[in-house]
């Protein structure tokens, strides 16, 4: 049996962002979002969700290149002078795991994200971190534990499989991922005991930014069996903050290719959210 979620990223970060959203559901394979509850369009993106019923949302957790939701000063040690969070991951993440102080900050953001998120009414349908920050192990465990107050039923865990990007086109393994697979494998075998759905392969993390129309229905066509999640961040524009050289209007064009429902109806794919896979 083939599952898919079909997943964008960066939810309420632009009004761009909203609107791709929101026209990538009504007209495309768009079937889940992750909110970014501090972004500067969050109120505009949960208006929208509302009026989207079968859009499934989650929390993308931002602790890294964003604002906190919690004052500057409750979190001194996760943000720099101009209150947003530090962006040097590899010194924030060593401060997360050996710093008792900075993990009661770092506690307490998270449960303020989740805590915003459940303030707008949407359900919980998953949740993940922005920049993938959940694979560090402290932020990892305290998803676990904050989130099971929350009803967290799924969580990305970003293994790709090499192989079927390499029979989309040719693809050299990316070192990247090689590095963090490990780290993933963990997070997998700790959200399962959690009793966390997890997707069997997620694909976005080598096409980053660039999950064009052909490899977009490259990933359909040559879909493995289970449960899959294809992330991406589609906007119907650049806008303040966006990532360089990101394609965004490109993957707009990709969730809303006309051809994909008719690829997907052949291989027989369902599509949903995570609510609509539970855990068995």
């Amino acid at each position: 049996m083939k599952q898919l979620i079909v997943t964008a990223d960066d939810f309420g970060a632009a009004v761009q962002v909203n609107e791709a959203v929101e026209r990538a559901h009504k007209d495309g394979i768009l079937s889940a979002a992750s909110l970014m509850v501090a972004g500067n369009a969050a109120a505009d993106a949960v208006a929208r969700a509302r009026n989207l019923p079968s859009l499934r949302v989650g929390l993308h957790l931002v602790l890294v290149e964003g604002r906190p939701v919690l004052p500057s000063r409750s979190v001194p040690d996760l943000v720099d002078d101009r209150g947003f969070f530090r962006t040097d991951m590899a010194r924030a993440g060593a401060a997360m795991f050996f710093l008792p102080h900075v993990r009661r900050q770092l506690a307490a953001e998270i449960e303020a994200q989740f805590a915003a998120f459940e303030a707008t009414g949407l359900r919980l349908d998953h949740v993940n971190a922005h920049k993938h920050f959940h694979l560090h192990p402290t932020i990892a465990s305290l998803i676990v534990k904050i989130g099971a107050a929350h009803g967290v039923r799924g969580a990305r865990v970003p293994l790709e499989p090499q192989g079927v990007l390499a029979r989309i086109e040719k693809h050299q393994p990316s070192g990247v991922v090689a590095l963090t697979a490990p780290f993933a494998r963990l997070l997998r075998g700790r959200f399962q005991r959690a009793g966390i759905a997890a997707p069997d392969q997620v694909f976005g993390l080598a096409w980053s930014g660039a999950m064009t129309p052909d490899r977009v229905a490259g990933l359909i066509e040559h879909l493995p069996d289970g449960l899959s999640e294809i992330y991406t961040h589609p906007a119907t524009g650049n806008y303040p903050g966006c990532a360089p050289g990101y394609l965004y209007a490109r993957e707009l064009a990709a969730l809303t290719d006309p051809g994909l429902p008719a690829l997907m109806a052949a291989r027989d794919i369902r599509l949903g959210g995570f609510a609509d896979f539970p855990v068995q």
